[in-house]
């Protein structure tokens, strides 16, 4: 008699916070949410069967309804692992957004040139890769080099998501990428070791980069605290000192995987004048650098 196969369910996520508070800062015309994500609904927009978690389904019409809350009209969609590689639910909700919303997508080498294209005419101006151990690890990396080859016509960026240590490991590839890549979450660098830490250093020098592109988002996820996580300011900080003209910020809602402390986005959106304290900077981080990688002006 054989035995029975054992089958798990993937772990299911926090929701977000259901009462997101208005901020108390308002950000300027334009400003852009540059790492976002939309969840399913899955009868609609169903989730893969080999993902590693399980969202609660946060659609569009709650996105939207969040955005005007917060006060930013832009966004860029950050199709997530739950969805695999079906992209059509960022399609979907970048084909609706009359302009204002871009896309990063997954994708993997069983992509035609075609396929290719047709995300790039939908709003698609760049694809992710997971390195994080929770999210399956290290990627291929030949299929990962074949892939940047393959969108480097097309003028397209990598997102790459990183546990904080694997920045050191992975330095001498960061050196020699030939299309722009954006560092997600600092780097997941944990607060709590401060400043002076090596994968902090090491994130620093390839801030310094002409390719190389931050996100000073994830305040929640390297925060050594629970809210409002002021702990992450400083390291976005030193980032933005670093690279004014090649940081970006986000909410990262509905905030997957988050095992703790579940962030009000209105909370998020508060750390953003403590980070980039006067108005030209706020220009900068919010509208004038996701403008000029996403072009959302053209």
């Amino acid at each position: 008699m054989e035995d029975a196969v054992k089958t798990t369910e993937p772990p299911l996520c926090m929701a977000p916070d259901p009462n997101p508070r208005t901020p108390d800062f308002i950000p300027p015309a334009n400003a852009c949410d540059a790492h976002c994500h939309i969840f399913g609904p899955a009868a609609e927009y169903p989730f893969a069967p080999d993902r590693s978690y399980t969202p609660p389904d946060a659609g569009l019409a709650q996105f939207k309804a969040l955005k005007k809350i917060l006060g930013l009209d832009r966004a860029v969609l950050v199709n997530a692992s739950c969805h695999g590689t079906d992209n059509t639910v960022i399609l979907d909700a970048i084909a609706q957004s009359d302009g204002q919303y871009r896309g990063v997508a997954n994708v993997d080498d069983r992509f035609s040139d075609d396929d290719f294209q047709k995300l790039n005419d939908g709003g698609v101006r760049g694809c992710r890769f997971n390195f994080v151990r929770h999210l399956g690890g290290v990627a291929d990396m030949d299929e990962f080099h074949s892939i940047v080859e393959r969108v480097r016509p097309l003028g397209w960026h990598v997102v790459l998501h990183f546990d904080a240590e694997d920045l050191l490991k992975f330095m001498a590839m960061l050196l020699k990428l030939p299309v722009p890549f954006i560092i997600d979450h600092m780097g997941r660098v944990p607060t709590v070791n401060g400043l002076a830490q090596q994968p902090f250093k090491n994130l620093l020098e390839v801030a310094k980069l002409e390719n190389c592109w931050i996100k000073v988002c994830g305040a929640e996820r390297i925060a050594s605290e629970g809210p409002p996580f002021t702990s992450a300011v400083p390291f976005a900080q030193a980032v933005i000192d670093v690279a004014p003209d090649r940081t970006l910020w986000g909410t990262d809602w509905p905030h997957p995987n988050i095992k703790k402390h579940m962030p009000n986005d209105g909370d998020l959106v508060d750390l953003i004048p403590l980070i980039a304290p006067t108005k030209e900077g706020q220009q900068k981080l919010l509208v004038d650098n996701p403008d000029r990688l996403y072009g959302f002006g053209t």
